[in-house]
C-alpha cells in the first residue's frame, strides 16, 4: 500500500508539473522529473519508516539514508527520461503522451530498485545512530 501510494504521489506531482509547465519552458518533463522526485522522497521516507519498516528516532540519518537511495535513480531518471521520450515520440503516434509514458515507465522500475535499497540500506536494522552490527 505504501509503495502504491508513494508512486502515485510522486507520478500526479511530475504528471501536474509536466501539464502545468509544458506550455512555459522547453523539455519541462525533464524539470517536474527533478522538482517531483525531491519532494516525493519525503513523502516516500515517513510512508516507509511509519509503516513499512517501523522504526524509531534516527529520523535525519534514515532520511539522508533515503536520499541516497532515491539520488541514483533520479540520477539515471533524468538522463533516461528524454531518451525515452525521444523514442516514443519517433516511434509511437503518442506525441503528447510520451513524457506521461515514460515517467511512468520509470517509475514503475523505480518502486522495485527503491524497495530493495530502503530495506537493505535506509531503515536496515542496525543502520540506527550509533549502533554496531555483529560482523
Amino acid at each position: 500500500m505504501v509503495g502504491a501510494w508513494n508512486t502515485l504521489f510522486s507520478f500526479l506531482c511530475y504528471a501536474g508539473l509536466t501539464a502545468l509547465l509544458t506550455p512555459l519552458i522547453p523539455h519541462a518533463y525533464i524539470f517536474a522529473s527533478v522538482v517531483s522526485s525531491l519532494l516525493s522522497i519525503t513523502v516516500s521516507f515517513f510512508g516507509y519508516k511509519w509503516f513499512v519498516f517501523k522504526t524509531k528516532g534516527n529520523y535525519l540519518g534514515e532520511w539522508f539514508r533515503c536520499v541516497v537511495v532515491y539520488a541514483g535513480g533520479i540520477i539515471v531518471g533524468t538522463v533516461a527520461l528524454p531518451v525515452l521520450v525521444w523514442s516514443l515520440r519517433a516511434t509511437t503516434p503518442w506525441y503528447a503522451a510520451a513524457p506521461y509514458i515514460a515517467g511512468a515507465v520509470l517509475a514503475a522500475l523505480g518502486v522495485i530498485v527503491s524497495f530493495f535499497g530502503h530495506k537493505n540500506f535506509s531503515f536496515a536494522p542496525g543502520k540506527e545512530a550509533g549502533v554496531k552490527t555483529a560482523q
